[in-house]
């Protein structure tokens, strides 16, 4: 008998974007246009997201999109017409500004019929992932990729197997927005006991919310299967990854203390438009005019 010690499994390499949603809260902005596709300054959010991804060296990517959302593709696909228009003016500065997410990532799209749940959307990466870890990051949010949230997920996914969620606290009264976990330890990283999805805020287990990033076994499917329809008749991923936990599944958090923009709703959307307009040393003089007009408002 060998006594080497077992090699431990893959990192996940494949990420799944679930988008197939309406974004009501953005209507009628959102009627033609992909709430994914919407700018934050010059670039949509969904290629931040998909930077994100690149950036922990998950380039196989797949898109979970719905009616009336190829554009979102289209985004990641080369234009010939319009590089070489570009070419001609010797415009380098906006060549490489659209030829840069052309090269982030292999983009694969499948459509969910309707929307049932983000567990629902969820199930229809089975046959892309395959028996694989991977992992899901939410179309409506994306952190710094200098906080490494992503790469630390998928490190720790590699050494427990199992569940790695992405928990940030939030003050005790807004908890019934999200799903909240029980956790045991201390530090960033901790153990989850338990889920919840949008409880009250007397029942709920902590102020640890679930923000959009999951590395998940591939187990998650069957258990997505015998999941029944939960809050707003919608099959919900809280409840299949509770199914796991209390299967046996290893379920582990860590603790983002990081920089985050939610842009899930037109106030938080607005706050990242700013707040990286404000950042972008080309763009001084919007952050000159911002201070004035706060000013003057009082």
């Amino acid at each position: 008998m060998s006594n080497r010690e077992p090699t431990p499994p893959d990192r996940p390499l494949k990420a799944v974007i679930p988008a197939a949603g309406f974004a009501t809260r953005f209507l009628p902005a959102t009627k033609a246009v992909p709430k994914e596709l919407l700018p934050v300054v010059d670039r949509p959010v969904l290629q931040y997201i998909v930077e994100e991804a690149a950036a922990a060296d998950l380039r196989d990517i797949l898109l979970v999109t719905g009616r009336g959302k190829t554009s979102m593709v289209d985004h990641f696909d080369r234009r010939p017409d319009l590089e070489a228009r570009l070419a001609e003016k010797g415009d380098e500065e906006r060549l490489r500004a659209i030829l840069e997410p052309c090269d982030l990532a292999e983009i694969y799209t499948c459509r969910q019929g309707e929307p049932l749940g983000l567990g629902h959307a969820i199930s229809y990466a089975e046959s892309h992932v395959g028996d694989e870890p991977f992992a899901v990051l939410l179309a409506d949010e994306f952190t710094e990729i200098g906080d490494r949230l992503l790469p630390r997920m998928l490190e720790l996914q590699r050494e427990t197997g199992g569940i790695v969620l992405a928990l940030l606290e939030v003050p005790r009264e807004d908890v019934d927005r999200y799903g909240v976990a029980a956790v045991r330890g201390d530090g960033d990283v901790v153990e989850v006991t338990g889920l919840v999805e949008k409880p009250t805020v007397d029942e709920a287990p902590s102020n640890l919310i679930l923000i959009g990033r999951y590395v998940l076994p591939p187990q998650i499917f069957e258990a997505i299967r015998e999941t029944k329809p939960g809050r707003g008749n919608e099959i919900q991923l809280t409840d299949a990854m509770l199914r796991l936990l209390d299967g046996g599944t290893p379920v582990h958090g860590i603790i983002f203390r990081g920089k985050r923009y939610d842009t899930g709703e037109p106030v938080g959307y607005l706050q990242a438009v700013v707040q990286l307009a404000c950042e972008r040393d080309d763009l001084g003089a919007f952050r000159d005019w911002l201070v004035r007009f706060v000013e003057t408002q009082g």
